[in-house]
């Protein structure tokens, strides 16, 4: 099946039903909008769900789930809602225009792409309904859909499909973590099965030892963007097979290795069958760099040699790189890599050994397989996703990339993680089009100088008071779960006042990400949380990965102090933190907090989000903060380089923090006008969105990666 690719068209891939529902007739197009996750991030598609059903939207904020719950007689009922009809004419209107729209910032650059991009990631975080994410990688990865979608830029994801998702977190009475994985049904996500031309769901076959195994080809619509998603658990593959893609990051080695084969090898075959013919390859973070190997066998098959197939791969790949973390590279021991990669030595001439030896980081690394050095060889770009982690890519890698690497600083989706009152305050300030049109016209965001100080605050204020019903309700179920008494559960309606000073820190619970830095000196850091006159309180969330031990030990430490008499009412910790989790979290705390052992943190983007929302940012100075620090839209503490000594180093830092929080922190948020408004605080409030909105968009962050890395890519092509 030929697919014909035009600058200004969205690529069509033909999908199989998944679901019936019993809409009435003149309500068929909900379908369209449940099927594409656009509404998730439209203001008219929010808004249309909910008015369906509220009980039901609150309990799955999931519009296949909702459609299906509804019975026929309600139908009838909601047709004759005058209310409805206007938000669902309103919604379909907008969509409409979304997808359709041949004015997008893609259409008027000066040049245009001849082919697609085709982005190749692990994990997508697009929405919380659809558990494959675990983290900033994969919300990163969403948040690169849509802002393409939005842009207008041609491109196709490419990820896997993961039957029981990411790990749900809950915590026993002792402040353990732990983990269970329910199995999704898919007639209840957004995803359709792709079609073969020639019948039934599109299934990509790929070599294992001794067999093949196959993997169904599913579509999710972002927008304008296909994410296509891989999938073993089909009836063609042995038992012992189907699993492969069931689970996110899951412990076993060889295992991951086998969903990282899928992934790479299966991405290309997928595209081929479709005759999706990219320009562009952005392989994002090292797990799809076998895409490579199958994308060299190809070209070696028509007569090339390696070496013309290699200087070809690397004229048209792009990598990025998201870590500096040892442990955040995929490394296998080469005996799993041996295993599996025959076929791929033979199709390509060469040797198995001499194969292995091209993800060989360095010398001495001659036994392991390292999915970034494999990447790095076959690709002309590589970045990092900060200026300095940029030059971390450069020190780690130099003698890989044969020169310096670039850098490409993260972003968030504005649309999606601003709150529904700031962005009704942006609409009034920019117009609907606001990401876009602040894009093309930065100078436009002086105009948040002018939105009033009550608007500003009051913004805030709804959205504080918001995620404190929610962490409420959280925490009383939680805490319910592990036998608390009524009276007990009754005591959460009143924590977390919204009068208080409140700060926000959630991400993984990895070690370098040093969660219990502000514990280091419990009794200074009590009597600042517990002063009078400047209360100040703490909601802590977070995963820690299954078999990191002492990030688990992290959240139980913390989990046990927030009990304790001197934290208690002050310290809460969240259970299950999720992108729904987040969204509150960032839109409603006064302060985030970060605390990274530099130089580990190659971007985070969670203080971007708080920003966008007029939260500031407390956080040591490493990944995005560098560059986003300006000492009016947060505080910044900590040697960017560290000091080579952890303990000293940890001792600094929390002195610092402490004395910021006390001095600096809780006296501007209480020191407030005679109208009761916190005039200063609400200054530096506008100077976070101001610097943060376009600088630290995927808006923002698309366009770089158009300009700097497809546009070269497709246009500079190997003669």
């Amino acid at each position: 099946m030929l697919q014909i690719f035009s600058s200004d068209a969205v690529i069509s891939i033909p999908t199989l039903a998944n679901n019936e529902f019993t809409l009435p007739r003149t309500l068929s197009r909900l379908i369209d909008l449940a099927y594409n996750v656009w509404w998730s991030w439209s203001n008219d598609g929010r808004a249309l769900w909910a008015t369906i059903d509220p009980v039901a939207w609150d309990q799955y904020h999931n519009p296949i789930e909702l459609l299906s719950s509804i019975e026929r007689g309600q139908w009838y009922q909601i047709e004759q809602l005058e209310a409805f009809h206007e938000r669902y004419q309103r919604a379909i209107n907008s969509f409409d225009e979304y997808m359709t729209d041949s004015n997008t910032w893609y259409h008027r650059a000066p040049n245009q792409l001849g082919a697609p991009v085709a982005y190749l990631c692990t994990e997508f975080g697009v929405h919380e309904s659809l558990p494959f994410y675990s983290g900033g990688l994969g919300i990163l990865a969403g948040d690169h859909l849509k802002a393409a979608s939005d842009l207008g830029v041609p491109l196709v994801g490419v990820g896997l499909l993961y039957r029981r998702g990411y790990f749900r977190q809950e915590m026993d009475s002792d402040g353990g973590q732990q983990h269970f994985y329910p199995t999704l049904d898919l007639r209840r996500l957004p995803v359709l099965p792709v079609e073969d031309p020639a019948g039934g769901q599109l299934k990509i076959p790929i070599e294992f030892p001794g067999r093949e195994v196959w993997a169904g080809v599913w579509k999710l619509n972002v927008g304008r963007v296909a994410l296509l998603l891989l999938d073993t658990d089909v009836p063609e593959n042995d038992p012992s097979d189907r699993p492969i893609t069931h689970q996110l990051y899951i412990a076993g080695r060889e295992m991951r290795f086998c969903q990282e084969l899928v992934l790479g090898v299966g991405a290309v075959r997928a595209l081929e069958a479709l005759g999706i013919r990219p320009g562009v390859w952005h392989v994002n973070e090292g797990h799809a760099a076998m895409s490579v190997l199958e994308r060299a066998a190809i070209r070696i098959k028509t007569g090339e040699s390696l070496d013309s197939a290699t200087k070809a791969l690397r004229a048209e790949t792009l990598f990025t790189l998201h870590t500096p973390v040892p442990a955040g590279n995929e490394v296998f021991a080469t005996d799993i890599a041996a295993k599996y990669l025959s076929p791929w030595a033979e199709r390509i001439g060469q040797p198995l050994p001499e194969l292995l030896e091209l993800a060989v980081a360095r010398e001495g690394a001659e036994d392991r397989f390292d999915l970034g050095a494999l990447a790095i060889r076959f690709s002309s770009i590589v970045n990092g996703v900060s200026k300095r982690h940029g030059a971390v890519v450069t020190e780690d890698w130099r003698h890989l990339i044969g020169g310096e690497g670039t850098s490409v600083t993260n972003g968030v989706h504005t649309p999606t993680w601003v709150g529904r009152e700031g962005g009704a305050m942006l609409r009034n300030a920019f117009g609907p089009n606001w990401p876009t049109k602040v894009l093309d016209d930065p100078a436009l965001l002086d105009q948040i100088d002018l939105i009033p100080d009550e608007t500003v605050w009051n913004s805030h204020l709804a959205r504080k008071e918001l995620f404190t019903r929610f962490a409420r309700g959280r925490l009383r179920r939680q805490y319910a779960r592990l036998g608390a008494s009524p009276d007990e559960l009754s005591a959460f309606d009143s924590v977390l006042p919204t009068d208080r000073l409140t700060l926000g820190f959630a991400r993984r619970f990895a070690t370098y990400k040093r969660a219990t830095l502000m514990f280091a000196d419990r009794g200074r850091l009590r009597a600042i949380l517990t002063n009078p006159e400047r209360p100040i309180q703490i909601v802590f969330a977070g995963k820690a990965h299954p078999a990191d031990r002492h990030g688990q030990g992290y959240l139980q430490e913390i989990s046990e102090l927030s009990h304790s008499d001197d934290f208690r009412g002050h310290v809460f910790v969240l259970e299950d933190y999720d992108a729904r989790m987040a969204r509150f979290m960032v839109q409603g705390v006064d302060v985030w907090v970060n605390t990274p052992r530099p130089p580990m943190e190659a971007s985070g983007t969670s203080g971007m989000k708080a920003a966008i929302n007029g939260g500031l940012n407390l956080s040591v100075l490493d990944g995005w903060w560098i560059e986003g620090f300006n000492g009016k839209n947060g505080w910044a503490f900590g040697s960017p380089d560290g000091n080579g000594d952890w303990a000293a180093e940890d001792h600094e830092d929390s002195n610092r923090l402490y004395e910021l929080l006390e001095h600096e922190v809780a006296p501007l948020y209480y020191r407030r006008a005679e109208n009761d408004l916190p005039l200063e605080w609400i200054g530096w409030m506008r100077e976070a969105i101001k610097s943060s909105l376009v600088a630290f968009s995927t808006h923002r962050m698309v366009a770089d990666y158009y300009r700097h890395g497809y546009l070269p890519l497709a246009t500079d092509q190997p003669e």
